[in-house]
């Protein structure tokens, strides 16, 4: 089992940067995949960036250039840095892991924390 915990999340105003943190309760050396994606009122969930194992990543369209995601294996936490915050960014934002094996796949969700941007 995989607990993952979000935090830094909060109010900024447009324009403004933010530094989301997700801990996972395990060693994150062996979780092929961490990511962090984002739900706004009234809309779906969807995928923000990723980042494997191997330290490949992967960005929405309307995040790249403004938000970084890393890992840091040795403190077992995955970052997202989010610069140059639109409105159009506020939602709750979830860390997501996954775990692959040959047949199947496992999923890890934290409970999100909440990006609000307003001025």
């Amino acid at each position: 089992q995989v607990q993952l915990v979000e935090s830094g999340g909060g109010l900024v105003q447009p324009g403004g940067s933010l530094r989301l943190s997700c801990a996972a309760s395990v060693n994150i050396f062996n979780i092929n995949n961490m990511g962090w994606y984002r739900q706004a009122p009234g809309k779906e969930r969807e995928l923000v960036a990723r980042i494997t194992s191997s330290g490949n990543t992967y960005y929405a369209d309307s995040v790249k250039g403004r938000f970084t995601i890393s890992r840091d294996n040795a403190k077992n936490t995955v970052y997202l840095q989010m610069n140059s915050l639109k409105p159009e960014d506020t939602a709750e934002y979830y860390c997501h892991a996954r775990r692959v094996f040959p047949a199947y796949n496992i999923d890890y969700w934290g409970k999100g924390t909440l990006v609000t941007v307003s001025s």
